[in-house]
């Protein structure tokens, strides 16, 4: 069976609840391999909410549903404060990025009550600035960054990276509807291991097959390469 679309694999899938420091719970699921121990853990930062996006956002979705499987990798996915999906809604309300810093510090405090290894922040669009934010605040091996648009997260807040010795892995859509590769190469220049991985036809949402595993193979390949080339076909049972 070709991995496309909604086809989730096998994995070990729970429905959590994060407690921040200012009195909230947020709602989301931990996805971890079914049998193996994770070799790494994708934390997951969703879009904005205000336009639609949530913890169900199509690429961290397919992540949850493929990469336990594929790269015995584990993912938590979760909804910022005031944010709806299907799992539920996130006590309080979206603040602009401000206090979700303490929604970003109750995922990172949940990762480590699990003793989960290896923990790196994946971030798409708004996701993206909360991870530059806040990032640095907490032990995360590197952020992975998918169409940062560089609203909310000020030149500043992108230097700050560039003493860190964690890496910093961003996906710039060729065809973006905010930050363009000729301008994310002079806004991220003031890290000096930056990478920046332009993406020939790709734009802002990802849409399509081809974009969703070029996507997760990158992920990938920062987290655990050792997984790659990632399988285009299935032949077990599916998750649930």
């Amino acid at each position: 069976m070709e991995i496309r679309g909604p086809i989730q694999l096998p994995a070990r899938r729970e429905d959590v609840t994060l407690d921040t420091l200012d009195g909230l719970t947020l709602v989301g699921e931990l996805a971890l391999p079914e049998t193996a121990t994770p070799d790494a853990t994708l934390v997951t930062l969703h879009p904005l909410p205000t336009a639609g996006g949530f913890m169900d956002s199509h690429i961290l979705r397919k992540a949850a549903a493929r990469l336990p499987a594929l790269a015995d990798l584990a993912v938590l996915r979760f909804n910022t404060r005031g944010t709806s999906s299907p799992r539920g809604t996130s006590e309080g309300a979206f603040d602009g990025g401000g206090a979700e810093a303490f929604d970003v510090a109750a995922a990172m405090d949940f990762v480590h009550e699990q003793d989960l290894p290896r923990p790196w922040l994946v971030g798409w669009s708004f996701g993206t600035e909360l991870a530059l934010k806040y990032g640095r605040d907490h032990e995360v091996e590197g952020i992975i960054l998918l169409s940062p648009p560089l609203h909310r997260a000020t030149d500043e807040d992108v230097a700050a990276w560039a003493d860190e010795p964690r890496a910093v892995v961003a996906l710039i859509p060729e065809l973006d509807d905010y930050l363009r590769p000729d301008q994310a190469r002079e806004r991220f220049a003031s890290i000096p291991h930056a990478t920046l991985i332009e993406v020939d036809g790709g734009r802002h949402l990802w849409v399509g097959e081809t974009q969703t595993r070029r996507v997760l193979t990158e992920i990938v390949a920062a987290v655990n390469p050792d997984a790659l080339p990632l399988p285009t076909e299935w032949t077990g049972r599916l998750g649930h």
